[in-house]
C-alpha cells in the first residue's frame, strides 16, 4: 500500500445507524468515522444513502462533514433493499468512471454488499468497511482489506444525557390579553430513548495471547520473504491475513504501544531504537486459545433448553444470563469476543440465532434457522403393483385417428365370383323381371 489512497467513502445509513443506537446506545458519529479514514488517505468523495425525510436529526451533522445526501424513495411495498441497491451502483460507477479512485469505504454491517467488496477488488480497489463488531456480519468484516469498528471509534465513554428538567405549570395568561409564555417542549424521542438505556462503556481489552496466533503467522511470512520485520511491514501483514485485527481490542492506543504490550509480556523480542523497532518471535511455546467455534457447542445447548424463552425475543444480557447460569465458568473473552453481542453476531453467521434491532427494546434475540430447518418435501405416490392386471392391448387392432375416415375391409367372393349373400342390396335377392 505505498500508493497515496484516494477514499470515496459510502455511507448505508439506515443500516448502521439503527445497528449501532441498538446495541451501543449511542448516535452514529460520521465525523469519528471520517477521521479514522483520513489517517489511511484522502478522501475524494462522500456520500450517504437514506430517506432523509425520517432522518432530521442527521441532516446537520452530514452538512458540517460536507457529505452529500442521497436520497433514498422507498417504493409503497417498502423497498428493504432500496438504499442497498442505489449504493452499489454508484460505487461501481464511479470505480468504472474515476480511475484516480483506488479506495472505498463502505460503512455498513449488511451482509448484502459482499458481492461489491469482491467486485471492487477484482478491480484493484482497497476496500474498508466501517461498522459495528455486533452487529456486522463476519464474513463482511472478513472479506475486504480492513475491517474498522465503532467500538474501536470511542476513546472515552459518552456521557449520559441529563434527566429532563421538571418545568413548573405554566403561569396563566396576562389579562390584559398579552403573548402567552411558550410551553416547554418534550425531548425528542432519541433522547428519550437515551435517557431509558444508558450508553455503554468501552469493552474489555482482550488478553494478549489471543493475538499471538496471528502475530507468530506474520513473522513466519515476513522471515519467508526474508523482510525485516519492522512496524509498519508487521501490521500490513497482520491485516492481509486478518482484515478485523485492531491494536485497540487489546488496550493499545497505536500500534508501536502493541509491541510495547507484546514486549512487557515476554511474547516477542523487540530491538532497535524508535522507529526503527524490529520484531523477533519467541521460540518458547505457548498455549494456545480456543477457538470460537468452541463456544458455539455450549450455547447450542442452552437455545435448545430455554427454546420457548426465545420464541417472543430476548435481550443478549438475558442469553448471557442463561449462559452463566448453565456455565458459571463462561467467559466470552476467552475466546476472541469483546462483548456478548460479539459472540451473538458470530453465531448468527452460524445460523444458530437470528438478531433483530427493535427501536424500543434494542436487539431482540430469537433461534436461527438451525432450530426450524425446512419441511420435508412431499412424498410422490407409489406406483401401481406389478401383480395389478393391465387392460391388454389389441395390437391387431388399427390406429384410428381422430377425424380420419376408417378403412373398409375387401369383400370376400363366393366361388363364382360373386359378392356374398349379405353385401347385396339389402341382404335379398334382386326379383327377375317378368315381360308381359
Amino acid at each position: 500500500m505505498n500508493e497515496k489512497l484516494k477514499i470515496a467513502v459510502f455511507v448505508d445509513y439506515d443500516n448502521i445507524e439503527i445497528g449501532i443506537r441498538s446495541t451501543l446506545q449511542r448516535d452514529f458519529d460520521v465525523g469519528a468515522v471520517l477521521d479514522a479514514l483520513k489517517e489511511r488517505g484522502d478522501i475524494v468523495a462522500k456520500f450517504a444513502y437514506a430517506d432523509w425525510g425520517r432522518q432530521e436529526g442527521a441532516k446537520r451533522q452530514m452538512a458540517e462533514n460536507a457529505v452529500q445526501m442521497v436520497q433514498r424513495i422507498p417504493s409503497p411495498r417498502g423497498d428493504k433493499n432500496g438504499a442497498d441497491i442505489n449504493l452499489a451502483l454508484d460505487a461501481l460507477e464511479m470505480a468504472f468512471t474515476h480511475d484516480h479512485v483506488n479506495a472505498f469505504a463502505i460503512v455498513s454491517g449488511d451482509s448484502d454488499f459482499i458481492p461489491l467488496l469482491n467486485k471492487l477488488k477484482e478491480y484493484g480497489k482497497t476496500v474498508f468497511v466501517v461498522g459495528g463488531k455486533a452487529f456486522t456480519s463476519t464474513i463482511l468484516q472478513r472479506n475486504c482489506h480492513e475491517f474498522i469498528s465503532f467500538e474501536s471509534l470511542l476513546d472515552e465513554p459518552q456521557r449520559p444525557p441529563r434527566p429532563p428538567r421538571v418545568e413548573s405549570p405554566a403561569p396563566e395568561p396576562p389579562r390584559g390579553g398579552g403573548r402567552p409564555p411558550q410551553q416547554p417542549q418534550p425531548p425528542p424521542p432519541q433522547q428519550q430513548r437515551q435517557h431509558q438505556r444508558p450508553p455503554r462503556h468501552r469493552p474489555t481489552p482482550l488478553d494478549l495471547n489471543q493475538v499471538m496466533p496471528l502475530v507468530e503467522r506474520a513473522l513466519q511470512v515476513l522471515e519467508r520473504r526474508e523482510v525485516m520485520p519492522q512496524l509498519g511491514l508487521l501490521k500490513s501483514t497482520m491485516l492481509q491475513l486478518d482484515s478485523t485485527f485492531t491494536e485497540k481490542a487489546y488496550g493499545a492506543g497505536s500500534f508501536s504501544e502493541f509491541v510495547e504490550k507484546l514486549k512487557a509480556a515476554d511474547y516477542v523480542n523487540v530491538s532497535g531504537g524508535e522507529g526503527r523497532y524490529v520484531i523477533e518471535r519467541k521460540t518458547k511455546p505457548e498455549e494456545p486459545a480456543p477457538k470460537p467455534e468452541q463456544a458455539l457447542a455450549l450455547l447450542r445447548d442452552v437455545l435448545e433448553t430455554h427454546r420457548i424463552e426465545l420464541d417472543g425475543g430476548c435481550l443478549p444480557e438475558d442469553v448471557a444470563a442463561l449462559v452463566r447460569a448453565s456455565q458459571p465458568a463462561f467467559n466470552c473473552q476467552k475466546y476472541g469476543f469483546q462483548e456478548f453481542t460479539e459472540f451473538l453476531n458470530f453465531a448468527q453467521d452460524k445460523l444458530l440465532v437470528r438478531l433483530e434491532p427493535d427501536e424500543e427494546r434494542g436487539l431482540l434475540v430469537y433461534l436461527g434457522a438451525e432450530f426450524y430447518p425446512p419441511a420435508l418435501p412431499e412424498r410422490p405416490e407409489a406406483p401401481p403393483a406389478e401383480d395389478e392386471k393391465q387392460p391388454e392391448s389389441n395390437e391387431s387392432a388399427p390406429l384410428v385417428l381422430p377425424g380420419a375416415k376408417r378403412k373398409r375391409a375387401p369383400r370376400r367372393k363366393s366361388a363364382e365370383g360373386a359378392p356374398p349373400r349379405a353385401a347385396r342390396a339389402g341382404g335379398r335377392r334382386p326379383r327377375k323381371k317378368t315381360h308381359q
